[in-house]
């Protein structure tokens, strides 16, 4: 699955539930690295001259998705001889890393507020997001993962609570899908009518009934392959991937959700050749390359080519309040409202 770049890829005779159970391995070892050195996709045409280098740095989800990107990208006239060299870790965890001093060209993160913090540093124009796409790369949604056959009987947010259910999400307080995954609790509840105060309750509930929160949306699903938990709260292409190559994993679509929109960059330093493989990113080709990978294309003539689940109610960030607001009102790790809930139940709230 993602392959964590510093490990060697499992050979071409390795089942698909190896190659995967190896990178998830290989992703938790990642994410303990803070700057994680990343494997070079390098377009390698017979007799092409080099076309320049680009350092990509993602949050821990899209590494396969690159790693096919990258491929097609090789083939066309553009991306002939461009090496891209990627790192991948929690999205918070990048963007810290990136602000510290980790060579960037491209950034794309989870979420807004991650990139916002780079654009703060100076490294990413304020005008980032003044594009057709409103400088989003990728959509998903928040889904639940659960055991073949869905032996807990897992559909609604309102299982998630269930005594005896034992639940997977990652840590607020360095993944960006986990904040995903609490706003999409949250706003369900408000969307099924409950006021403010008993959303916030549920979002207690959950999280008691929450027997790991791993570093990042990578680590999660490693934990959830590994035996861990009855569902995990993750990204559609995650589970869609994970599904794909062979994991014993089934994708519920919750009538209520969250839509998922991934900020993408190039930074105020960006090679030529950055700028053309982001270019490539949101071109119909890149666009149609993501969707195969279980990415809800930001192009509509593409997205309309795939058959995603349309969940009943799907809800934007602006619904529970806007990612402002959100950050500071939720996630604040001495104020924020998880960070009370996480402290009442011993759990670090520490960025990582």
């Amino acid at each position: 699955m993602h392959r964590n770049p510093s490990h060697t890829v499992a050979p071409p005779a390795a089942s698909a539930r190896q190659r995967v159970r190896r990178s998830a391995v290989g992703r938790a070892a990642a994410i303990s690295t803070l700057a994680l050195c990343g494997l070079a996709f390098t377009a390698l045409p017979a007799g092409a001259a080099s076309g320049g280098s680009v350092n990509l740095v993602a949050y821990s989800t899209p590494k396969p998705a690159y790693s096919a990107l990258a491929a097609a990208f090789a083939k066309t006239k553009t991306g002939a001889g461009i090496t891209v060299s990627s790192s991948f870790g929690p999205s918070g965890t990048q963007a810290t890393s990136v602000v510290d001093g980790l060579p960037a060209d491209i950034v794309n993160f989870s979420l807004t507020p991650d990139m916002t913090k780079v654009v703060k540093a100076g490294l990413v124009s304020s005008s980032w997001d003044r594009t057709p796409t409103k400088g989003m790369v990728t959509n998903s949604i928040v889904s639940f993962i659960v055991r073949p056959g869905n032996p807990k009987h897992i559909t609604t947010w309102a299982d998630l609570i269930k005594p005896g259910v034992k639940v997977i999400t990652p840590n607020v307080f360095s993944s960006g899908s986990a904040k995903w995954n609490l706003m999409a609790a949250y706003g369900a509840q408000l969307a099924l009518g409950k006021s403010t105060a008993q959303a916030q309750l549920y979002l207690s509930n959950l999280l008691k009934n929450a027997v790991a929160q791993p570093a990042s949306a990578s680590a999660a699903l490693q934990t959830f392959l590994s035996g861990q938990g009855d569902v995990l709260l993750d990204y559609e292409d995650d589970g869609l991937y994970a599904k794909s190559q062979g994991e014993p994993v089934s994708v519920i679509t919750p009538p209520q959700t969250i839509l998922i929109q991934n900020p993408i960059a190039v930074t105020k330093t960006a090679s030529p050749a950055a700028k053309a493989f982001l270019a490539y990113l949101l071109s119909p080709a890149g666009q149609t390359v993501w969707g195969k990978q279980g990415y809800r294309p930001v192009l509509p003539a593409v997205a309309a080519k795939f058959n995603f689940p349309k969940p009943k109610t799907l809800f934007t960030i602006n619904k529970v309040g806007g990612w402002t607001s959100v950050n500071t009102k939720f996630f604040d790790p001495t104020t924020g409202i998880v960070a009370k809930i996480e402290q009442s139940l011993g759990v670090s709230t520490a960025s990582s």
